[in-house]
């Protein structure tokens, strides 16, 4: 009887280092320079701005980071941060984007996309709440995301894409 409690524990510690390994090799292929555009809605009910980007990951074994900057109309210039550990199935962390006040991030990865639920610094959009989605789109696209909810209609509005592609 003794066996089943001994099985079960190495079950568990392999599927824990599986897990691990798995998340470890993700964040290494989101590693690298990346450039690219998109848009980028500065207010609701405007209209998108194009905005050409370049960033820098850099990924450890349970971590990465996101160092940026878009431009806008070839004058407006802004950076963006964003500082996120993995914790088995779990991300957590933070980004700090126009505002220069860092934001909290929390969620989970399915398949190659990251799924953040944020909590701005300050409200946006009429409340603090809205989703980021880092997703890996072959072997060199990266694709960036953050999607608000519209305080009148309750629809869901995406306030930035941006698609990069590996230097």
């Amino acid at each position: 009887m003794r066996v089943l409690p001994a099985i079960a524990l190495v079950c568990t510690a392999s599927f824990y280092s599986s897990a691990l390994a798995s998340e470890e090799d993700f964040l290494k292929s989101i590693e690298g320079q990346w450039t690219g555009g998109g848009s980028v809605l500065t207010k609701l009910g405007g209209s998108n701005v194009n905005v050409s980007c370049n960033m820098q990951s850099d990924a450890a074994s349970s971590s990465f980071s996101m160092n940026g900057t878009c431009r806008a109309l070839a004058v407006v210039s802004r950076s963006f941060t964003a500082n996120v550990k993995a914790s088995g199935a779990s991300y957590s962390g933070n980004y700090t984007g126009v505002s220069g006040k860092p934001s909290k991030l929390e969620g989970s990865r399915n398949g190659n996309t990251i799924n953040l639920d944020v909590t701005w610094a300050n409200p946006i959009y009429g409340d603090r709440a809205a989703k980021m989605t880092i997703e890996k789109v072959g072997d060199d696209g990266l694709r960036i995301r953050t999607i608000d909810r519209d305080p009148d209609t309750g629809k869901s509005i995406v306030t930035t894409q941006l698609d990069l592609r590996r230097r």
